[in-house]
């Protein structure tokens, strides 16, 4: 691929990130408060919570297929079928009418989703070996900033015109990502490697890659450990004196600042990591991370507690972009789609386990202790990741099983 080819590419790839991005963080804050207009008035958290987590239920079970696909098929392909196939989806969730309506419009969209892990995956192949750490902490910061924007957008859209219109918007806005890689993106052509192997050869090509299944593990204890927190930050704001009418909207605050302080340092932990390696990097953020969560209970005012999110998001922006470099480092061209899938498995699962046991922990316990559950857990990862197997190299592929 030309030079020209990669950074048009590259570009595309960061304007796609960033829209879906977007687009996803446009509804997700939304869904409870959609359920009263679908005739949903009786356990509305429940139900929220359901909804909630069975897009990444579907997104976990179907990954590792679409990454096969992506190996047999090329990334670019699955870039389209994701972006198309949201587009569908986001609009009509606008038009459901009931609670099975709804919950199999966010069952299909974790079937369709994976925009962000296919982008991923191709800029891991095609960006060379040295620069893989530092152009992935732009698509790290491309998604981190769609993450920002998407809730003020679609909180925007739903207080002008409904809940409604601001689905159907986060349609619109992810067309463009798949508009531009159907006219702009270029990709090598695919190996076929992938073609005649199983998911079952796949899952045994990882656990015999012991570095490539420790990263795996890594990416889901990471993504558990961080969304343990998520159900009750509001409530903490509102303890620290945010009032219950400003929770929410302070609790976005405090979310958006760990994700503004990722944008400016996760290209210098980047290029810190095509150095020196990504083991320390990873470390870094981690154990950043894990005392970070716990000097947030030293705080007693919304400032402070701001104030100690940009420190975390200082540290743990490191982590994302070293954990996807340690798949691409990890494992051969031909399995990196296959890899991505994997680790977007892991993604998905930890995310919809965590706020789960967050929740549990916060009933039982109370607030405060979810915050040691998370910084303990992150410590524990750091602790795991000590012991993480070096990789001689990229490993090669298991045989392929033969036909009977």
């Amino acid at each position: 691929m030309s030079q020209a080819a990669w950074r048009r590419t590259f570009v595309v790839l960061l304007i796609g990130s960033f829209l879906a991005a977007t687009s996803y963080t446009m509804v997700v804050p939304f869904l409870p408060l959609f359920l009263p207009e679908i005739g949903v008035h009786a356990h509305v958290e429940t139900w929220a919570g359901v909804l909630f987590s069975a897009s990444y239920l579907a997104g976990a079970v179907v990954s590792p297929y679409w990454g096969a696909l992506a190996d047999r098929y090329g990334r670019r392909p699955m870039m389209l079928r994701a972006g198309f196939g949201l587009t569908l989806v986001y609009l009509l969730t606008g038009l459901a009418r009931s609670l099975p309506e709804l919950l199999l419009l966010r069952l299909a969209q974790g079937v369709l989703a994976g925009y962000i892990p296919a982008a991923t995956a191709l800029l891991g192949s095609i960006t060379p070996e040295a620069n893989v750490g530092y152009a992935l902490s732009f698509l790290s910061i491309a998604s981190a900033t769609g993450n920002i924007v998407g809730p003020l957008l679609g909180g925007v859209l739903a207080s002008a015109f409904g809940n409604r219109i601001a689905f159907m918007s986060a349609g619109v806005v992810v067309l463009p990502a798949a508009l531009l890689t159907l006219a702009f993106v270029e990709e090598p052509a695919p190996s076929g490697q992938g073609t005649g192997r199983s998911i079952a050869d796949d899952l045994a090509a990882a656990v015999g890659n012991r570095a490539l299944l420790a990263v795996l593990f890594l990416t889901l204890l990471t993504y558990f450990s961080i969304m343990t927190i998520e159900p009750v930050l509001p409530l903490y704001i509102e303890e620290l004196g945010g009032g219950p009418h400003l929770a929410s909207l302070l609790a976005g605050v405090a979310f958006s600042v760990d994700a503004i302080a990722a944008i400016y340092f996760a290209p210098r932990w980047g290029r810190l990591g095509d150095r020196i390696g990504f083991r320390p990097v990873l470390l870094a953020g981690l154990v950043g991370g894990g005392l970070g969560n716990l000097a947030q209970l030293l705080v007693r005012s919304v400032v402070g507690f701001t104030l100690v999110r940009f420190a975390y998001g200082a540290f743990f922006a490191a982590v994302f972009p070293a954990l996807n470099a340690l798949v691409v480092q990890t494992t051969v061209p031909e399995f990196r789609g296959r890899a991505f899938g994997l680790s977007q498995s892991a993604v998905q699962l930890g995310t919809m386990l965590g706020p789960l046991v967050g929740g549990a922990v916060g009933a039982s316990f109370g607030i405060h202790h979810i915050f040691w559950l998370t910084g303990l857990l992150l410590l524990a990862t750091a602790a795991a990741a000590v012991y993480l197997p070096a990789a001689r190299g990229p490993l090669p592929l298991l045989p392929r099983r033969s036909s009977p």
